[in-house]
């Protein structure tokens, strides 16, 4: 515990002993025009005219409610019940940390424990973490796993192009420095057979994206077998809202599923904070960061939770650590958790089938009109590629006068796409706002 001097005599004691007369001197370092500037402060005001003032700012911020909003990539408008809310905002739970004494707080491990179950379920995986920051680093922390599993002996990870740009910028940012080499994305045009033609001995892992980056349910059937033939493992980065409707990662062979839980549950939120989730085979369990909750019976017999396992971690055995991941995203898993038990398994199939038509709907409509082609070379999900008469920036600039948020410009990411846009339609968008988007694309073929 730190002292704090009471007296004048006391303070003067304490500059005394590291050598100045005054806490001004304390602040030499800084230059004298920046040293204690005067500062503008209002005058006081009331509670009431400060709420005023803050929901002023509040509403000069636009967020999705006050658009159609038809963009993805990433990061999706979903419905949250406000149920979910309710019980985020709950003292027992409204912190981001696992506690260190983690059996005296047996709601937050009930929750935890609850959402790994779920996320296993809904991957087809035998375990799941307590969550990472986010999508990208899952699948940075993969390759950690990858490289684990290979003893460090293979240094090859082959990266599908279909994968989120900036998930792979991160694995890139965080393994640098690595001996360590990442192919499969440099041309941003390889499919799944260019991938397994990659494929050799020295190869860690491979990771592809269900749906891909651009919504696309690639052929996967025979990835697995491949993948483990050469000794390596095979990665999904899955949309967790499509895996309502479409056959598991675990049943396509996987070896891990990684990827955004944002969709179920947690909001868009101006960017986060959002959740990447984890999921593994057993026999891998021990190579993962973060934290594995169990289920056991106390001293009287009654269902209780307990830490479980507590593999590469900072905060323990720091100097075998091999991840910087220390905490989790608690609360966003807990509102993964909360949304995914009040939706139950035929309200996640029934919001997953509200988005795969709808965007079926919009594509249709939007194929038929002049100048634009909708990319039908492979199934989709809820979001789709299309190919437009001018450039999307210019097209997102009109869409947004009427209210309107348009695609993403697959061009910043993907060269040999330029002109082409990501549309992404959700359960939230309604019949009337596919319809106005439709008749506003036509009026700018």
């Amino acid at each position: 515990m730190s002292y704090i001097p009471h007296t004048d005599i006391e303070r003067q004691q304490m500059l005394a002993a590291i050598g100045v007369t005054t806490i001004e001197d304390l602040f030499d370092a800084v230059p004298a025009s920046h040293r204690f500037p005067k500062l503008a402060i209002p005058a006081a005001l009331s509670e009431m005219e400060i709420a005023a003032e803050m929901q002023a700012l509040a509403e000069s911020n636009e967020h999705a409610g006050d658009f159609a909003l038809f963009r993805g990539a990433g990061a999706y408008h979903h419905f949250v019940p406000s149920v979910v809310n309710h019980i985020l905002m709950r003292g027992e739970f409204y912190t981001a940390y696992t506690p260190y004494q983690p059996e005296m707080s047996q709601g937050t491990l009930q929750a935890t424990y609850e959402y790994q179950s779920m996320m296993c379920a809904l991957t087809g995986m035998d375990a799941a973490n307590a969550s990472h920051y986010d999508g990208a680093t899952s699948l940075a922390e993969a390759v950690t796993v990858a490289m684990e599993v290979t003893r460090y002996k293979r240094n090859k990870i082959i990266l599908s192009p279909g994968i989120h740009p900036q998930y792979r910028e991160v694995v890139r940012t965080y393994h640098q420095g690595r001996d360590l080499s990442i192919f499969g994305d440099e041309t941003g045009q390889a499919k799944i057979q260019d991938l397994i033609a990659l494929l050799d001995e020295n190869t860690a892992m491979l990771a592809v994206a269900y749906p891909n980056f651009f919504g696309q349910i690639e052929d996967l059937k025979i990835l697995a077998q491949k993948v483990h033939a050469v000794g390596a493992l095979l990665v999904i980065v899955a949309n967790p809202m499509a895996l309502a409707l479409f056959k598991s990662p675990g049943d396509l062979g996987a070896d891990m599923v990684v990827g955004e839980g944002q969709p179920m549950g947690v909001g868009l939120q101006f960017g986060g904070p959002y959740l990447g989730y984890f999921a593994i085979r057993n026999e891998y369990v021990r190579k993962i960061a973060g934290r594995i909750v169990g289920e056991t019976v106390d001293m009287d017999g009654k269902r209780a939770f307990v830490m479980t396992l507590r593999p590469r971690e900072q905060d323990i055995r720091r100097e075998k650590a091999s991840s910087n991941i220390c905490t989790n995203q608690g609360l966003m898993a807990l509102a993964a958790a909360v949304y995914m038990s009040l939706m139950g398994k035929n309200g996640l199939r029934k919001v997953a089938e509200l988005c795969y038509h709808k965007a079926h709907y919009a594509a249709h409509q939007i194929d038929q009109l002049p100048g634009f082609q909708v990319d039908r070379s492979l199934p989709f999900f809820n979001e789709f590629v299309v190919k437009c008469p001018r450039s999307v920036q210019s097209i997102n600039d009109s869409l947004i006068a009427d209210g309107i948020i348009g695609g993403y410009d697959l061009g910043n990411d993907y060269p040999h796409l330029q002109d082409h846009m990501l549309l992404c339609v959700t359960e939230m968008n309604t019949k009337a706002e596919i319809d106005t988007l439709v008749q506003k694309l036509g009026a700018l073929s």
